[in-house]
């Protein structure tokens, strides 16, 4: 298998995730032709298929039930050698493969990415947007070179963080909320009010979750999205109360005075046993110059 084409390895395993030569190629940024391509190469090699193509629907053959752990540990190794090569020569070049959310991506990343792009323009940045958790599980999986997310409070043990952000949670309504009025608000009177949060597979629900855990069954929650800028515009048209950080507070906004003091991490994620490409390395310092840990 040492001949083997690690686009090849790519296209299998996402064709496996995805359960389509379509969603594959998108995110592959390829055309499904060339995704099939990628795999009828590789099932020739193999000498077995490893899909089952069944009026459109795709699923994996026994062989491919078989293989795929194996094709994961295999690309990633030939990840890691490529790295590690490409760092002996000192150079800076290539692709670098990370994953952010969009409120990082939105209010945190944006300098650090210009002073990255301004110095470093031969490295090709393959930039995806992710929720936090699931960013993890693909640095885990080996999908992602380096993630830029909310850090777990819990961290699988193959996985490394550095904190960059710390990030101020504030209890926030609307100006015209009831709750607004009130000089201090009580945990007990707050959960009587309707609100709207994140997921409940997000570490940021985790957070507020665990902050009002004796009133559990009493929180009314209206709806959740993970996605931060949307939960405000909710909270502004007066939907509820959230708990939203503040580089998303304005005039629309009125924070409520609770007894909560509530924060969260963010900052890199990366694989403790994979090597960091030079490109990886050099933006995990620029990160550490825009820190505020």
């Amino acid at each position: 298998m040492q001949n083997m084409d690690i686009n090849n390895l790519n296209a299998f395993i996402e064709v496996a995730r995805r359960q389509s030569f379509s969603l594959a190629a998108e995110a592959l940024f390829i055309t499904q032709p060339a995704i099939s391509k990628r795999i009828t190469s590789l099932e020739n090699e193999l000498g077995t298929l490893l899909f089952n193509r069944i009026n459109r629907k795709v699923t994996l053959t026994e062989a491919g039930h078989t293989l795929l752990p194996r094709v994961h540990v295999l690309r990633n190794e030939l990840e890691d050698i490529r790295r590690i090569a490409s760092n002996l020569s000192g150079n800076l070049h290539g692709e670098l493969v990370m994953g952010t959310s969009h409120h990082i991506g939105l209010h945190r990343l944006p300098p650090v990415l210009s002073h990255f792009n301004l110095h470093h323009p031969e490295v090709r940045l393959d930039l995806r947007f992710v929720d936090s958790e699931l960013a993890c599980q693909s640095v885990e999986r080996g999908d992602l070179e380096i993630a830029v997310v909310t850090l777990p409070s819990e961290l699988p043990e193959q996985l490394q963080t550095q904190s960059i952000w710390t990030d101020q949670l504030h209890i926030v309504t609307s100006c015209d909320h009831p709750l607004r009025q009130l000089p201090e608000v009580s945990l007990e009177t707050l959960v009587q009010h309707r609100c709207v949060l994140p997921g409940k597979d997000t570490y940021t629900y985790q957070i507020i979750s665990q902050a009002l855990a004796p009133f559990d069954k009493q929180i009314n929650v209206y709806l959740t999205t993970n996605y931060l800028e949307t939960l405000k515009m909710l909270v502004t048209a007066g939907f509820g109360w959230s708990l939203l950080p503040h580089t998303l507070l304005d005039e629309g906004l009125v924070i409520v005075n609770t007894p909560l003091h509530l924060q969260r991490q963010l900052g890199v994620i990366f694989h403790r046993k994979r090597t960091l490409s030079n490109a990886a390395k050099t933006l995990l310092a620029i990160l550490h110059q825009f820190s505020d840990t």
